[in-house]
């Protein structure tokens, strides 16, 4: 992962700490562009807290970690170009919005695991059983893979939100299923407790989130990285429905005619009925 280039991940770091490192590897053309004050005042931290990581994950101070990033990333990649010409543009509305949008798919593009991706992708394909959990807007995203699969006649089960009713799909969870779930600005404690209790089991599990550190040390077999925008911007779901579709395209080819043969069976049963339930 991005972080295990900078940050041992055998040191145990405090929130703060792992609010930062998920804002580097986020943001590095911000993080190397931006002033140790700048940063600080954009994070609502102080200089000391930055200088403090630095010598935490083992530079001599702050100058030291920017040296670092900066001889592995030589200027900032194509999103930070482009986020910079948004910020100079005078536009609003649709045309702000759908720009961003591109902007957050081009940053989900460079953070994602495409070995990850893969695994999950066959991780998928392979299940007995998936379960999915998503709390809040998440749960749109959960009802969206829940179409998607079912389509493919793989046993896809949508779990409750919350309450004691999620203890009783924790019950039936077995070493043969899989858990997909979804936490971006924080993990939800359904979802920690989910996580936690597939992995003392040996149910796979894979987590869909949009900070890097918490990616990293959450219980997940698998994390898939999504960015959705600042902590202070309106967080769309465009990137991680374009990942899940992308997701849907590459379970369909690691599954081939498992997948296709429901999908034609479905099509006909369209033909054949389409008099008496049009549309």
């Amino acid at each position: 992962m991005f972080s295990d280039i900078f940050f041992h991940q055998t040191v145990t770091y405090t929130r703060t700490e792992q609010e930062i490192i998920d804002f580097i590897c986020k943001n590095p053309g911000v993080f190397l562009t931006a002033s140790i004050s700048q940063l600080a005042e954009r994070l609502g931290i102080s200089d000391a807290s930055l200088s403090r990581l630095a010598k935490h994950a083992g530079y001599p101070d702050y100058k030291g970690l920017k040296a670092a990033v900066t001889g592995a990333l030589s200027g900032a990649g194509p999103a930070q170009k482009l986020q910079g010409s948004l910020q100079n543009r005078k536009e609003g509305g649709l045309y702000a919005f759908l720009s961003q949008q591109q902007v957050c798919l081009q940053k989900t593009l460079e953070l994602i695991d495409r070995a990850a991706f893969d695994q999950a992708a066959g991780l998928i394909a392979s299940a007995h059983r998936i379960f999915l959990h998503g709390k809040g807007a998440s749960r749109c995203l959960a009802q969206l893979l829940h179409f998607r699969l079912n389509r493919f006649r793989k046993d896809v089960f949508l779990m409750p939100s919350g309450g004691t009713e999620l203890f009783e799909d924790l019950n039936r969870l077995s070493d043969r299923d899989l858990v997909i779930c979804f936490g971006f600005q924080k993990l939800p404690r359904e979802d920690s407790v989910l996580l936690s209790h597939a992995r003392q089991i040996g149910c796979k599990s894979i987590l869909f989130s949009s900070r890097v550190y918490a990616a990293e040390t959450s219980q997940a077999d698998i994390s898939l990285l999504i960015y959705r925008g600042e902590p202070e911007e309106y967080h769309s779901m465009t990137a991680p429905m374009a990942v899940i579709d992308a997701l849907i395209v590459q379970v369909a080819a690691a599954m081939g005619d498992e997948a296709v043969e429901p999908l034609e069976r479905l099509h006909a049963l369209k033909q054949k009925y389409y008099r008496e339930l049009p549309g």
